[in-house]
């Protein structure tokens, strides 16, 4: 099977997810997807530029997007904390195809976030200052991922930090050079850590934080079948996350495997309906606690489309923002991200 850009993200069925394709709800709604990721990895897992647009174009308003770092295309050389650099060398590359107006109407890529091993402390100065050099004016924040569990059967992070990485000494002092450069922190995790991060942002109150997929709450493994004891639980973290009002949310990453929804399992892919009535327990509840001022819906593609299609995605999050108002769709669908971001 194969997308306009190569082969398909291993885990996509391209027929299969155009068998329930919908038109775009309010086609005319502004969006900025601020959750993407771009990469041609081994075995045929391939989602590059020409497959972002082409998901783009499926009828929804996609203005402007943001890369989040994926290890893609990092140097095959050199010192290993300037490796990461390649990722935005090859991405400022994508961005400025898109600026050309080339690919269509979306500034595909017009942000930038990547790697940077905060652990170095003091040190990784000279990798932060190298990446925003290479982002030629989009670079805007750093990942540094921290998702881990005791179970096999959950996935820990590509970063290779262990458990409560957040918590120390010498990645906090890595973490506390963000500001002189005017970056942003992207915060992965699993929601029985979420304390980790509720912890980062009360000892940092001015750098701003934005925690991906919902504060992670798992479903699989020795989580399945615990949806509601999962769900408190999350909901519990969730909240103390909030209370500091550095920390913004995304809406979105629901459609990874290890949340335990399963619409990869099944024979039909799943409608915009099928999506919201899953997530809208966790997606509300986050939109509650954060306001959404402090909140934005994001696609997490190519990961999420091993469960559903571009289309039905983002009309599953128009479904369940159908009760705010004007003001509150843009701020959730475009303008928290835009700001948040700095894409002006």
């Amino acid at each position: 099977m194969t997308t306009q850009g190569g082969t398909a993200f291993a885990g996509t069925r391209e027929a299969w997810l155009a068998e329930t394709r919908e038109p775009a709800l309010e086609p005319d709604l502004p969006i900025c997807d601020p959750h993407h990721h771009l990469w041609d990895r081994r075995g045929g897992h391939r989602y590059m530029l020409p497959d972002l647009v082409a998901d783009c174009a499926e009828g929804h308003r996609i203005e402007s997007t943001v890369f989040i770092e994926c290890r893609s295309f990092y140097r095959a050389a050199g010192p290993v904390a300037m490796r990461p650099i390649g990722e935005t060398e090859f991405v400022n590359g994508a961005a400025a195809m898109s600026a050309s107006g080339a690919y269509g109407g979306t500034r595909a890529c017009a942000g930038i976030v990547g790697h940077a091993d905060l652990r170095l402390g003091a040190a990784v100065e000279a990798v932060l200052a190298a990446h925003v050099a290479a982002g030629n004016g989009r670079f805007r924040g750093i990942r540094h991922s921290a998702s881990w569990d005791a179970s096999d059967a959950i996935h820990d992070n590509h970063t290779g930090s262990p458990g409560d990485v957040y918590s120390d000494p010498n990645f906090r002092e890595g973490f506390g050079r963000l500001a002189a450069h005017g970056l942003t922190f992207e915060a992965w995790l699993y929601h029985p850590q979420l304390q980790e991060v509720a912890d980062l942002a009360a000892a940092f109150p001015d750098q701003p934080i934005v925690l991906n997929h919902v504060g992670g709450p798992l479903g699989a493994g020795p989580y399945a079948g615990r949806r509601d004891a999962v769900f408190a639980d999350w909901k519990a973290g969730i909240e103390r996350v909030a209370a500091h009002p550095n920390v913004h949310v995304k809406l979105g990453g629901l459609g990874m495997k290890i949340c335990g929804f399963d619409f990869h399992t099944r024979d039909r892919a799943p409608s915009s309906e099928d999506l919201a009535a899953a997530w809208r327990p966790f997606v509300e509840t986050a939109i509650e606690a954060f306001g959404p001022e402090r909140a934005m819906f994001e696609s997490n593609f190519p990961v999420d489309k091993e469960s559903c299609g571009y289309a039905n995605l983002w009309n599953a999050f128009k479904r369940i923002a159908a009760g705010a108002s004007a003001e509150e769709k843009a701020a959730l669908f475009h303008d928290t991200a835009t700001r948040f971001y700095r894409l002006a």
